[in-house]
């Protein structure tokens, strides 16, 4: 298996993908905004849409889109946070404007050689990533990581207790901001890997597992990171070993196993995460 070099390259930036979206999603559950991740997975297939429409680069697109779509959602929502009718207004605007790129790719550059493309953005196509894409993974995953872990500490405060954290001088807004921009360079570089329909999937569900396992933030923020990482290797083994099988799905459909198996487990109240805290 890591004799061959698609192999070796998927799963190396498989890891660093997997590392920030455990990371990413740990805060995105902590802080109820679940919602929000599913609706910038649906703006990287927009944004890659509108960048097949107008000719420009893919990836450029779902950048632009994700990061302006996390921006949007929080200052539209109460404290940067996203509340359930601004996100079901931009869900539905997206779908919209998808839709209207759609036809202008189809009627005007369907023979742009984008078309491929496009579809790779929806399902992802880890096995297809060269070295330059995967050097370009591994710095933004690495980068994306790296400042969220810079902003954890202030970030947990205000995700748990909002107030309190804004009284004692936290900038809650700002970091409101900044966290949704994170979420949204995360959700566009996750799209190379496993695509804008099953993103949701390598976000939500190491984070609820791992949120189940112990009420612990920081030790839960690890194991969340661990289990996406796992569920990303696992997964691609399993495409490998059964090639019938997406790496998309299969990656997915282990992170999702993982959560199932936690289910039993009663440890995800909040109020028990905030005494850890304190």
């Amino acid at each position: 298996m890591f004799a061959q070099e698609f192999m070796r390259n998927a799963l190396f930036a498989g890891t660093f993908v997997g590392l920030a979206c455990g990371l990413v999603g740990y805060f995105v559950v902590l802080r109820a905004q679940v919602f929000a991740g599913d609706a910038l997975s649906h703006v990287a297939f927009t944004g890659a849409l509108g960048a097949a429409a107008l000719g420009l680069d893919l990836l450029a697109g779902v950048f632009v889109a994700t990061i302006c779509g996390g921006l949007l959602i929080g200052l539209l929502g109460e404290r940067a946070r996203a509340d359930d009718v601004t996100i079901g207004s931009l869900f539905a605007w997206t779908l919209g404007l998808g839709a209207l790129f759609l036809a202008i790719f189809t009627t005007q550059r369907s023979g742009s050689g984008n078309g491929a493309a496009g579809v790779r953005v929806l399902f992802g196509s880890i096995f297809g990533l060269n070295g330059h894409d995967v050097r370009v993974s591994v710095a933004i995953a690495l980068a994306a990581a790296v400042a969220l872990l810079a902003i954890a500490r202030p970030l947990l405060f205000s995700s748990l207790d909002e107030g309190v954290a804004e009284a004692q001088g936290v900038p809650v807004r700002a970091l409101g901001l900044l966290f949704l921009a994170l979420l949204g360079v995360v959700a566009a570089e996750a799209t190379q890997a496993i695509g804008a329909l099953l993103l949701l999937g390598l976000l939500a569900a190491p984070a609820g597992a791992a949120q189940r396992l112990t009420t612990r933030p920081w030790l839960g923020l690890a194991v969340s990171a661990a289990l996406a990482v796992g569920s990303v290797w696992l997964g691609l083994t399993l495409a490998y070993v059964f090639p019938s099988i997406p790496p998309s799905s299969a990656v997915i459909g282990v992170a999702v196993a993982a959560y199932a198996v936690t289910l039993p487990s009663r440890r995800i109240v909040h109020g028990s995460i905030e005494s850890t805290t304190r």
